[in-house]
C-alpha cells in the first residue's frame, strides 16, 4: 500500500469511512450535513490522494491502511 500523495484532511478521511458503506453520495452529504457536490469534490481529492480511480480501490486502500 502506498502512502498518499499528500495528507488527508480531517473531512477526507470521515468521507473515506463512508465510502465503505453501502450508501449514496447523497446519503453521505445528508450525513454530514453538506451539499452532494461537496462531497463529490471532497471524493475526487481523495482519489487524487490516494492514486486511485474507484470506489472500491478506495476503500480497499483504506483497509489495508487499518482506517476502517
Amino acid at each position: 500500500m502506498a502512502a498518499p500523495i499528500a495528507p488527508l484532511t480531517r473531512r477526507e478521511r470521515v468521507v473515506l469511512s463512508n465510502l465503505s458503506e453501502d450508501v449514496t453520495l447523497e446519503q453521505i452529504a445528508t450525513k454530514l450535513f453538506v451539499t452532494r457536490n461537496t462531497v463529490k469534490s471532497q471524493v475526487r481529492s481523495l482519489y487524487r490522494k490516494l492514486g486511485v480511480s474507484t470506489r472500491a480501490e478506495a476503500v480497499a486502500w483504506a483497509r489495508a491502511a487499518g482506517l476502517r
